[in-house]
């Protein structure tokens, strides 16, 4: 029988789902870091060589290149979860690598992500990482100014548009806190050494319009790609938010986190983070499993489902409704206040 939510199910069952799929494949994954890799350099090589003879050929590779972008990031993501290579010291550096290509201090980042699957869907523990998420009470005890830099920074041109060049740009400076401490705060400084010495590599080679005009784009995609896919991950009507004595961590992680059905393509890109609610629940599957564990345990069939068309839908979202249990939109938000 299916349950009808992640509660129905005891901590053991769970948990002996997720330990048949946890841990990695140590030929896939070295296999998938390799090829990743491989595919990112020579078709950053190739682009370059086409921007004298075929500009606008180089300028079509910028999207598969940030494709392959994302999926290195994903690697990253896993070797942060310990779950891509079973030598401690070996998956850390990979993800320092990952980390360094995708613009990303590997240890800080996987310590705020700890803290986000720890209490993600806690209404009392929000913040880890979050896309920033307020209640319609907390909203309507705001300031004007309060409220208006709310709204700004919940639409979709700031997110998307400008969310990037925060990645890109703010992760360069942390400050210490309790996803920062001096362990992470170091990790910051050395990624950004490396960048530096990347660049200066990249310069050097094939010069700086190389960098800005290839890597540079191939990162902004790749980025605002990554930041929507978090999005809709967490942000739709059903999703699942309660106070900290309330919240659950398995209802929280299959019932608050989205299944996003991609195309077959963006779901090798993607590593198949579309089915979040697996990854949530099992952070230490591989994402070469994720899609395993997804069909062949019936819990996960209780995931809220989205699709591209419906995902773009929930950009309207922006609140969440403690009184009726869902996210709304500004525009509802008048419409209740005018009933």
């Amino acid at each position: 029988m299916m349950p009808e939510t992640a509660r129905d199910l005891s901590s053991t069952d769970w948990r002996s789902i997720i330990a048949r799929y946890a841990g990695p494949d140590v030929r896939v994954s070295l296999w998938q870091a390799f090829s990743t890799l491989f595919m990112l350099v020579a078709g950053l090589i190739f682009a370059v060589q086409l921007m004298e003879p075929a500009p606008w050929a180089a300028a079509l590779l910028v999207l598969p290149l940030g494709g392959l972008l994302i999926r290195t990031f994903i690697i990253m993501h896993d070797c942060a979860h310990g779950s891509f290579l079973p030598w401690p010291k070996v998956n850390d550096a990979l993800g320092f690598v990952t980390g360094v290509l995708t613009f990303t201090p590997f240890q800080q980042w996987r310590r705020e992500h700890a803290l986000h699957h720890a209490s993600s869907g806690d209404l009392d523990h929000r913040g880890y990482g979050d896309i920033i998420t307020l209640t319609v009470e907390e909203y309507n005890a705001r300031s004007r100014w309060g409220r208006l830099k709310y709204r700004v920074y919940r639409h979709p041109i700031v997110l998307f548009g400008i969310g990037p060049l925060h990645m890109m740009i703010l992760q360069r400076f942390r400050a210490p806190s309790l996803a920062s401490g001096a362990k992470q705060l170091w990790n910051v400084w050395m990624t950004n050494a490396a960048l530096v010495g990347l660049v200066a590599i990249g310069i050097l080679a094939f010069g700086w319009r190389s960098v800005l005009l290839i890597y540079v784009p191939a990162y902004y995609l790749a980025a605002a790609a990554g930041i929507w896919l978090f999005y809709v991950q967490h942000q739709f009507e059903e999703a699942y938010w309660e106070r900290g004595k309330e919240w659950d961590y398995a209802t929280a992680a299959v019932t608050g986190s989205s299944h996003l059905r991609l195309p077959g393509i963006l779901n090798w890109f993607t590593g198949h983070i579309g089915l979040h609610h697996v990854h949530h629940l099992g952070p230490k599957i591989p994402n070469y499993r994720l899609k395993a564990a997804h069909e062949e345990n019936a819990v996960f069939k209780v995931a809220p489902e989205l699709t591209m068309r419906t995902a773009f839908r929930t950009l309207r979202l922006t609140l969440w409704d403690e009184a009726r249990g869902r996210m709304i939109g500004f525009r509802e938000l008048r419409q209740l206040r005018a009933n």
